[in-house]
């Protein structure tokens, strides 16, 4: 028995700023952040009129542009900015399994690039709209994995034959990954997790990460493997899902 397969992967990105009211304070605070600054100022932004434009980062103890007959040095926020512009790509919005037989697990990849200015780096999260729906309201499940132990924060191995349903797995060749680290790591390639369900309100888990910029004006790359296996009672037909990626810079 045959079955065909094929879901797609929109882009989203969506970048969070926090915008706050100038005041002369030391400490400012609300139900949503705590500033703390032993040299906050009262201005900061980005300034313009007729005939120029000025990039303004203050409350740090030395920002500016220092230069010598060997050396460049811009230091502040605004330069981050300037450098290294915050973006986020992915190869394929358009995944395709083609036709699927029971026990033969199929893979595909996506590669996620994230060029990354931002001084506390980053996090892409991402989702499912619903588990890949087929006709007669038949589902392939998100996988369990070989000991039934993975879910959308744990990856666990995947590679009987007889595991079925669908699942991801995150590699980087990096040093540091930017793979998801510590108890969500996806150990090698054998390893898989679910992507959050949005119909079981499942909240959206890091597919990829870092803590601070990247160098120079470089991008960061991860490989994204989905797998899907079915049985020999998987109802025929046409199977699909949308999976939804939001990258958020961290300042």
């Amino acid at each position: 028995m045959h079955k065909s397969l094929f879901f797609l992967t929109p882009i989203f990105i969506i970048c969070f700023f926090l915008a706050v009211t100038n005041i002369n304070a030391i400490t400012m605070s609300d139900n949503n952040y705590v500033l703390e600054f032993g040299t906050l100022e009262s201005a900061a932004g980005l300034s313009s009129g007729a005939n120029n434009k000025l990039n303004i980062s203050l409350g740090q103890t030395a920002p500016g542009l220092f230069t010598g007959t060997n050396y460049k040095v811009r230091s502040g926020f605004q330069y981050i900015k300037s450098i290294i512009p915050f973006s986020f790509t992915i190869d394929s919005i358009g995944i395709d399994f083609g036709i699927l037989s029971p026990t033969f697990a199929q893979t595909r990849t996506n590669t996620l690039t994230v060029g990354n200015g931002s001084a506390n780096g980053y996090q892409v999260t991402a989702y499912e709209d619903h588990q890949l729906y087929g006709p007669n309201f038949n589902f392939i499940p998100n996988t369990t994995c070989d000991n039934g132990s993975c879910n959308t924060q744990t990856a666990a191995v995947w590679t009987s034959s007889t595991t079925y349903g669908f699942g991801y797995n995150c590699s980087d060749s990096n040093t540091p990954t930017h793979c998801p680290t510590g108890g969500n790591s996806f150990t090698n390639n054998t390893y898989y997790k679910q992507f959050a369900d949005l119909t079981r309100n499942q909240t959206a888990q890091t597919v990829m990460q870092a803590t601070t910029a990247n160098k120079a004006t470089s991008s960061a790359s991860v490989t994204i493997t989905y797998k899907v296996n079915i049985s020999g009672t998987q109802a025929a037909g046409v199977y699909r899902n949308d999976l939804f990626y939001v990258a958020t810079p961290l300042y």
